[in-house]
């Protein structure tokens, strides 16, 4: 039995969301004929009260769209340091849309509004890159899945509309911080200009992201969608499951959040962990002691078939998920409890 904690991306298709995918009415969706792609789009796009939205097959292709979207050659995106736009894109803001990004030192990855304002309000000058975007995560990949407050937001919107800049949310998880904070998609997508979603992380379905926003920039994604290799065919199967996704998997994401807070709490309790980050959803981060080592302790409880992922800078990574059952949770707790460093290796 293997306990998979590397990611909520590892999940399986639960057996009802296969019964939708194999029911599914397909078409070309090149030509805009997938039935179910339409359907998961509209869906989509009445959720969070935005004009449109387009299916993609990978958060990042979707999160690179809305960057060249809103950018120029030469442009400036504002990001916060931990951003994965910058950090796990595999550098495609250069690549793809030939811009750079200014970092800003936020907490866990998210920065505030006081920290941008000077950079907003930079006046063009020929020997600078001209800023264009704010860019902002939620939940935080590499911050622990920490969750942005909701005001902070209005608050960097209205330094985006103030400066004439783009505000796009990768909101890879977004529904873990909309079931964590109480929130609806609806007070997003009045405040974005474009937001992408993942359908593939904590909501289960086996591949696809959603980029929302306006009809002209859905219209323009298109084509960006096209240019990157995107164009897909009868991909209503993967559409439906989607759907079934947003119909089914939005509230059992607080059972996840359960799961890691008590992660949490065994991981403060036992002697060979220094520091647990703040855990709001699904994603704990924490440091082991130096004598035994980020890379020792994966490994060792890899002999014990718990898959675990390090993430830098001495950070391990825990992320609970629809196929981490409340069995393995208890397994795991124990093994948590109960472990001791292997004087061998």
């Amino acid at each position: 039995m293997i306990i998979d904690l590397i990611s909520d991306t590892v999940t399986k298709p639960t057996p009802k969301m296969l019964e939708a995918m194999l029911n599914a009415k397909v078409g070309d969706d090149v030509f805009q004929m997938d039935p179910t792609v339409n359907e998961l789009q509209e869906k989509a796009a009445k959720m969070f009260d935005m004009e449109a939205a387009l299916f993609f097959p990978s958060g990042t292709m979707a999160n690179q769209t809305a960057i060249k979207l809103h950018t120029n050659p030469g442009d400036l995106v504002i990001a916060d340091k931990y951003a994965h736009i910058y950090n796990y894109e595999s550098g495609g803001v250069a690549f793809n849309s030939g811009v750079t990004c200014k970092l800003i030192d936020g907490d866990r990855g998210m920065f505030t509004a006081n920290q941008i304002e000077e950079i907003a309000a930079v006046t063009p000058q020929i020997y600078l890159p001209f800023t264009k975007m704010i860019c902002v995560e939620n939940t935080t990949n590499k911050g622990g899945g920490a969750c942005w407050d909701f005001n902070e937001l209005e608050k960097i919107k209205k330094i985006a509309e103030k400066n004439n800049l783009a505000f796009h949310l990768d909101g890879a998880r977004l529904f873990n911080a909309l079931v964590a904070k109480n929130e609806t998609p609806k007070q997003y997508g009045k405040l974005f200009d474009t937001i992408s979603i993942c359908l593939s992380k904590g909501l289960g379905a086996p591949i696809g992201s959603i980029l929302l926003g306006s009809k002209a920039h859905i219209d323009k994604a298109l084509r960006i969608r096209k240019l990157l290799g995107g164009g897909m065919r009868q991909v209503g199967f993967l559409a439906a499951a989607g759907i079934y996704a947003l119909d089914n998997h939005i509230d059992r994401l607080a059972d996840d959040h359960k799961r890691a807070r008590e992660i949490g709490k065994v991981l403060k309790n036992v002697s060979y962990v220094k520091k647990v980050e703040n855990i709001e959803t699904n994603i704990v981060i924490f440091y082991v002691d130096e004598k035994l080592g980020a890379t020792t302790f994966i490994e060792q409880m890899k002999q014990k078939n718990i898959l675990l992922t390090p993430m830098g800078e001495g950070k391990i990574r825990i992320v609970t998920h629809l196929d981490y059952t409340e069995v393995l949770h208890q397994i795991l707790l124990k093994e948590l409890k109960d472990f001791k460093i292997n004087k061998s290796k």
